[in-house]
């Protein structure tokens, strides 16, 4: 996959995240056929990047309830 340039992303919190400012993931949205997503507690770490297919699945697979604590 090619390098995408996240320098300008406008980062948003999931709204699963917890509100004490523990445990965060964030996305960057306007990112065409992609989505970047990153460690609140570590924002300068390389973000993760996944193809919109695969994050609609990831994404519906939690709300669906397939993961378990």
């Amino acid at each position: 996959m090619r390098s995408i340039d996240l320098s300008a992303a406008s980062w948003r919190k999931s709204s699963y995240s917890n509100t004490d400012g523990g445990a965060c993931v964030e996305v960057a949205d306007g990112f065409p056929a992609v989505v970047p997503v990153r460690d609140s507690k570590t924002p300068q770490s390389p973000a993760l990047v996944f193809d919109n297919a695969t994050w609609t699945s990831f994404v519906g697979a939690v709300k669906g309830g397939r993961f378990t604590g």
